[in-house]
């Protein structure tokens, strides 16, 4: 498959990371140079130096024999005409990251398909979508719904006071009598494991489920954990993230946002209807202590200091808000939340990049998702007729041992399959696995 990437900040470089494991052939333009040199140094990609609006750099990309386009550069204009010039030329896919929301409405959708412009990809929106989530599901350090919530997978941190803690798999085994869910994955400090029958869970580790409807309020008790309303909410920065994210839940909770830019807090609060918008600086603790950060549910903080956003929400722990998210511009930082304190740490780029990458993986791909920090990814495949998976039963597979077929929704109903099952056409699987085992996945459903 041949990709070109535009674009080589850190949404276009987070793609190229991913699909450079691939085997796929990558070409990746940026009009600057030094920093093309640099990834060149770091993963195999095709680099060309030059204005990706200019049409003998997409001729010299190739563009006619291209796959896939993905417009990814902090403009976005030129990932409009970019994608539009792509398709033009023979680009079989576009992809075009944008900023301006209102281009992802149903009648702009359709005008720009028909110039040429597959599919429209926001950060921003994904990025509030998954705060909304992370709310909604209080208790999750990470949630992602397959087949309208027929099955689950989430992520719950592990308390003193759980039934699992210092059991192994097999050991809690009968906690689970109707096998209704299963443990899939666990993320240790800086580790993520595959967890077997033998895996012994910790204290302070994050286990990642999966589970039908019925059964996840079962979990989430054998986990020690009890959900907790969230009835106020603090948002930290008047970033489009902040606003996106408050006009979402303003007419379910209580929110209050804090924008230090006293002409932005205004331009924010005449756009809000029930938001309470306040002009303070949110690294002066004393000013939003006054203003109730003791009485929030949840603090969100997604200014565009990282720093600042990671201190404010160890502040707001402090103050025994029991939900706290980080926004981190910075890739390194997202496996820190675990050890710091904080609930989920997000990056808006990585979260764009996961989205588009399911567009390059073989098989039927209906959704992909990331858990935060953790190198691994969930895919939902559509089994396809006389393909791997339905030749034998999963124990008998051969799979790789980095993976796991974790759940199948079959005539609209889902369920955990364990090792003596056999996939049919048509099934829906979902499937955890980590990175570096992906592409051998995908034969089993190709």
């Amino acid at each position: 498959m041949k990709i070109i990437i535009t674009g080589a900040g850190a949404v276009g470089l987070h793609i190229a990371k991913m699909m450079a494991s691939e085997s796929q052939d990558i070409y990746l333009i940026d009009q600057n140079k030094e920093r093309l040199n640099y990834i060149q140094s770091q993963i195999d990609v095709f680099a060309i130096h030059g204005d990706a609006k200019s049409i003998s750099i997409l001729k010299e990309a190739k563009i006619e024999s291209c796959d896939l386009l993905i417009a990814a550069t902090a403009s976005e204009e030129t990932n409009l005409l970019v994608s539009i010039l792509a398709k033009k030329f023979g680009a079989k896919r576009t992809i075009a990251r944008i900023n301006n929301l209102e281009l992802q409405d149903e009648e702009n959708v359709k005008l720009l398909e028909s110039l040429g412009i597959d599919t429209l990809i926001s950060p921003v929106r994904l990025a509030a979508e998954e705060i909304i989530r992370l709310v909604d599901n209080s208790v999750f350090t990470d949630d992602h719904e397959f087949e309208d919530g027929k099955l689950t997978v989430f992520g719950i941190p592990i308390d003193d006071c759980s039934p699992l803690k210092n059991k192994t798999i097999e050991e809690s085994a009968y906690l689970n009598p109707d096998l209704n869910f299963k443990p899939i994955a666990l993320h240790r400090r800086e580790e993520t494991l595959i967890v077997t029958g033998e895996t012994k869970i910790l204290e302070d580790d994050i286990v990642y489920f999966i589970s039908n409807e019925e059964a996840i309020e079962q979990v989430i008790d054998i986990c020690g954990k009890a959900r907790f309303e969230i009835r106020n909410i603090m948002i930290l920065g008047g970033s489009s993230i902040g606003v996106l994210t408050a006009e979402l839940l303003e007419n379910k909770y209580k929110v209050t946002l804090i924008e230090k830019n006293r002409e932005l807090a205004e331009e924010i609060a005449g756009k809000l209807k029930n938001t309470l918008v306040l002009n303070i600086d949110g690294r002066d603790v004393a000013a939003i202590e006054e203003e109730g950060l003791a009485d929030m549910d949840a603090f969100i903080a997604v200014t565009g200091d990282s720093e600042s956003n990671i201190m404010s929400s160890l502040v707001a722990k402090n103050h025994d808000v029991k939900k706290t998210i980080a926004r981190v511009e910075n890739v390194d930082y997202i496996h820190l939340s675990q050890n710091i304190g904080i609930d989920t740490l997000i990056n808006k780029k990585i979260i764009a990049a996961s989205n588009i990458f399911k567009y390059v993986r073989k098989g039927d791909v209906t959704a992909i998702a990331n858990l935060h920090g953790v190198d691994a990814e969930i895919i939902e495949f559509i089994v396809k007729p006389n393909s791997k998976v339905t030749k034998k039963r999963i124990r008998d597979l051969k799979f790789p041992k980095n993976a796991n077929i974790c759940g199948v929704v079959r005539n609209n109903v889902g369920f955990i399959p364990f090792g003596g099952f056999q996939l049919e056409e048509d099934d829906r699987a979902v499937v955890f696995s980590l990175t570096e085992s992906i592409h051998l996945i995908e034969k089993f459903f190709q």
